[in-house]
Parts: structure tokens; sequence; C-alpha cells
């Protein structure tokens, strides 16, 4: 469990969850059976909420995993946007198409298949919105690449940077402190960057958002 919220406020939280759609749940449910980190539905409620306030036209999205996350903001996109999304698991891309073809949302979804860092220099787009959701060893170079193809006043969302609450533990588990480091490395890297209006939030394990200036 999350070590950013008590169980307690976990389940209230969800008593007041208002999500209608069967393929959502159904896949949220497939990602928790089958060990597929997936955005935490707090976040995702989130991602989609600043998606209907700044109603982007352009989408980058780094990590597509099962496209969760993809059908989520497709649905809340403009009518004429789109989302590029990039995933270099083979077996999850199959997954993804799937579920993309069952949300109906085809026309909006692009997968990108391949490997993040070589994929987003060769981009020609300049996107409004970037979603980076992919290895958190590799979160610097990709924040680095993906902060050149964000459009000035372009806002960049970042996942897992409280890490299952580890980035501020004084207690880490041996199989999680590389990871622990590199995202609390990447935090300061992040905060730090003078193109960037940024925070980090309690959100699900931890968002981080910057506005470019």
């Amino acid at each position: 469990m999350s070590g950013i919220l008590h169980k307690s406020q976990i389940k209230y939280l969800e008593s007041l969850r208002k999500e209608k759609s069967e393929l959502i749940l159904k896949m949220e449910k497939y990602a928790e059976e089958n060990r597929i980190p997936i955005l935490d539905w707090k976040s995702a409620e989130f991602l989609e909420t600043l998606i209907q306030s700044l109603r982007p036209k352009k989408v980058l999205e780094i990590g597509t995993a099962i496209a969760y996350s993809s059908i989520r903001m497709a649905r809340s996109i403009r009518k004429k946007g789109f989302i590029d999304t990039i995933e270099k698991s083979k077996d999850n891309i199959v997954l993804a198409l799937e579920f993309i073809e069952m949300s109906g949302f085809g026309e909006k979804i692009n997968i990108i298949k391949g490997d993040a860092l070589e994929i987003i220099p060769k981009l020609e787009c300049k996107y409004d919105l970037i979603f980076l959701d992919a290895d958190k060893e590799d979160y610097e170079k990709l924040f680095d690449f993906s902060m050149k193809k964000l459009k000035k006043k372009g806002v960049i969302i970042i996942d897992n940077l409280l890490w299952k609450g580890y980035a501020g533990s004084s207690e880490v588990p041996d199989k999680y402190k590389n990871s622990t480091e590199s995202v609390r490395n990447f935090n300061i890297y992040f905060l730090a960057n003078e193109k960037l209006f940024s925070t980090i939030l309690p959100i699900g394990d931890g968002i981080g958002i910057g506005v470019k200036l």
C-alpha cells in the first residue's frame, strides 16, 4: 500500500468516487490482477481535470502500458485533439490496442512503438501537454528531451514522484533503494529547472506538474 495516504483516507475517497465507465473499472481490475503498473485512479482524475481545464490539442504520453491513462485523457481532450503515446513493451502494446479499440477513441490515440529515449528527439511536433510515466532511472533524460518538445506555457505532468512514500522515508526496502534514489535526485532536478513553474503534489503516488515559462 502507498505510504502517502492512510488506509482510512483512501477508503473514504473510494466511497466518494463517481467513475461510471465499465471499461475504466475493468482496466483497473485487470492491471491489479496482472500486476501491471498504471496511473493511480486519483492521479488519473486529477489528470483528466487538467485536460478538461487546459483543453490541449496535442498531447504526448511517455509510457503507454495498457493505455489506461491514454483512454482517460482521450475522453476529456478537445474534439480535434490527439495523443501520441510511446511504449516499448510489445506485450503492453497488444493489450493497449485491444483496450483502445474497446474505448472507441482509436482516432485520438496514436501508439508509437519503441524506446522513448530514441523516439522523442525525432518527433517534429510541439506539444501542449506532456505526461511522463516511464522508467524512473530514465526520468532525467526523458524530462530533458520532453522540455524541448513542450510549447511555451505548455504543461508537463510527471507521475511517481513520491514513489510509494519512499521518497520521503528514512526506511526504504532494499529492492527500492536504487529507484528511490533516482526519484529523489530527479525531484531536485525537476524543481530546480528555471524554465518551469513547478511543484509536487501528494496525489496518488506523487504528481509533479510544471508550466513552461
